[in-house]
């Protein structure tokens, strides 16, 4: 735990995606205490006919180098933490990888602690 999955466009740039993970994965150690071993995402390329979004909505102009961060983690983190980990996570890519800011899409999944197979076939994490 977590789960991030990551989308993007097609990339020329070898290794961009998993840079972009690589950020989202400190940030998330750093600023909603993640343990740095705790390291699962899955990162896809899209075109324009599989990542599919509004150019406009909300007033904020994005751009096909949108990227989707959706992260689904153990629910209980308050909505100031939450806050900060979108804000460090976009000026990150910002500041590293020339990412726009209003190209970043967060999404949290926040689910029960039972909800969870590590492997084994077994809910590591229920009580």
């Amino acid at each position: 735990m977590p789960l991030v999955r990551i989308s993007l466009m097609k990339q020329e740039k070898n290794e961009f995606g998993r840079k972009i993970g690589q950020i989202v994965h400190q940030e998330m150690v750093q600023t909603i205490n993640v343990p740095e071993k705790d390291y699962f995402q899955v990162i896809t390329e899209h075109d324009n006919n599989s990542l599919i979004y509004d150019s406009n909505y909300l007033g904020i102009h994005r751009s096909d180098g949108i990227i989707f961060i959706q992260i689904t983690l153990n629910e209980g983190r308050n909505v100031d933490l939450k806050k900060l980990l979108y804000k460090n996570i976009a000026d990150r890519l910002h500041h590293e990888l020339d990412v726009r800011r209003e190209d970043v899409l967060i999404n949290l999944v926040e689910v029960k602690k039972e909800n969870w197979s590590f492997g084994n076939g077994i809910a590591q994490y229920a009580s």
